[in-house]
């Protein structure tokens, strides 16, 4: 497993009300925010089904490794996880892999900082943003792990009492008429253009790969494990209270948002949330959104880094990165080098947004969700593995399982794989698909020169 003096251990320095803001601000971001306008576009109003529908697969996965989380806490989480169960190839593929995941959604994010920012100052390139952003996160993250929890909870703060405020001012407009000439909207919208289902069940199905990639984030929850001081207590109480927080947030705000606003109006080319404030005349508003979206984003591509920076820190100790990596400030508690390095290779977003600034988001996306369904395939593999390797006497006096299993396993893979199969009929998506077999194969590379 490498070495692991003492040295090297990360510091535990967060509280139940970090961990849960940290779950939060990993995955209430861009998807919501940015993402969920082409998600939209597909499936109309029944956007709203389909985040159902993913949040009930993802609710299962993250019982799953809260599961893992709970009876073993381990900052390399799901790395680790492979590595004990299912053996040492899956524990260097399941960790890279999870690195590559989160660089990419760290790329996205970045990517849509500058956008935000454009709705103020139009002439200030997107990666200039990017990179002043890039160097400003990375400080943060280098600070010790307490002062990253505080610096997270509060933004991931702001961005959740937003989007509460959202939902109640649209709900006030639905059933008074205020920014409408004093005329109820109702709830009208979700039925006119095109019925609840406009564009049927195929939009419904095609939307899934979106909605997955605004759900990624939940686990870091078990990548928190190693850092905090009452993980059997703390992990089982954020699963379960985060996944319904982000149901609420996704499901209420955009069947509200939508009702507002004609689903075939959101154009996409900025924060849907901001243009329907725009939209119905409170601009005051809407520029206190945007600088609340522009928060989300920083929030996300904060907790995406603070996990690459612990993944790499256990691949080091399992002898799965280059040992280097495995140190850790001697005053803050931090993976310096593991950090760097992760936020110098997310620093390629700012290279892609100079040359390619329309299309680099969708690409980024693609690539962040294909990884991240992966992930995914992992941790309820994983899970089976573990289960059968600790035995049904084990298993019994596990304080924090599973639902439903091993049928909500299998019901999960097959989720999974329909949504991979469902990118192909996705222009844009298609890129990531030729991306993860090469991606695949330079692990396996990666592996076998690391053995020999």
């Amino acid at each position: 497993m490498g070495r692991n003096n003492r040295s090297n251990d990360l510091h535990k320095g967060l509280k139940n009300r970090h961990v849960q803001m940290i779950a939060l601000g990993g995955a209430i971001g861009t998807g919501l925010f940015y993402g969920s306008a082409s998600a939209i576009g597909l499936a109309g109003p029944a956007i709203a089904l389909a985040y159902l529908i993913g949040g009930l697969m993802i609710y299962f996965i993250m019982r799953a490794l809260g599961e893992l989380s709970v009876d073993t806490p381990n900052s390399g989480s799901i790395s680790y996880y492979a590595y004990e169960n299912l053996g040492d190839f899956f524990g260097f593929f399941s960790g890279w892999n999870y690195w590559f995941n989160y660089v990419a959604v760290t790329m996205a994010e970045l990517t849509v900082v500058g956008i935000y920012v454009q709705y103020w100052f139009p002439d200030i390139p997107t990666w200039v943003t990017a990179f002043a952003f890039l160097i400003l996160i990375t400080c943060v993250n280098l600070l010790s792990v307490k002062l990253f929890g505080e610096f997270e909870f509060y933004f991931a703060l702001i961005k959740v009492v937003a989007i509460i405020g959202m939902i109640i001012l649209g709900l006030i407009i639905i059933f008074t008429g205020i920014g409408n000439n004093g005329v109820p909207i109702g709830f009208s919208n979700l039925f006119d253009e095109g019925g609840f289902l406009p564009n049927g069940i195929t939009g419904v199905l095609l939307s899934l790969v979106l909605v997955m990639f605004s759900f990624g984030g939940v686990e870091l929850v078990g990548i928190t494990g190693g850092e905090v001081d009452t993980p059997k207590k703390t992990i089982p109480k954020a699963i379960n209270q985060v996944v319904y927080r982000i149901l609420i947030f996704y499901v209420g705000a955009l069947l509200v948002i939508m009702s507002i606003f004609p689903w075939n109006q959101i154009d996409g080319e900025s924060s849907p949330f901001v243009q329907i404030l725009d939209g119905i005349g409170i601009p005051a508003a809407a520029g206190i959104l945007n600088l609340v979206v522009l928060t989300a984003a920083i929030s996300a591509h904060n907790s995406s880094l603070y996990s690459n920076g612990r993944m790499l820190h256990s691949l080091a100790k399992q002898g799965n990165a280059p040992q280097f990596l495995q140190r850790v400030g001697n005053r803050t508690g931090a993976p310096v080098p593991a950090i760097l390095l992760s936020s110098g290779v997310a620093g390629i977003a700012v290279i892609i947004n100079f040359l390619f600034p329309e299309k680099v988001f969708s690409y980024v996306m693609a690539i962040a969700t294909v990884a991240g369904i992966i992930n995914w395939i992992m941790i309820v593999t994983i899970h089976l593995a573990f289960r059968k390797r600790i035995g049904k006497k084990a298993a019994s006096k596990l304080s924090f399982k599973l639902p439903l299993y091993p049928i909500s396993n299998y019901v999960v893979l097959l989720f999974l794989i329909a949504v991979i199969v469902i990118m192909g009929f996705i222009p844009d998506y298609r890129l990531a698909l030729y991306i993860l077999p090469i991606w695949v194969l330079i692990l396996v590379i990666g592996y076998n020169l690391k053995k020999k």
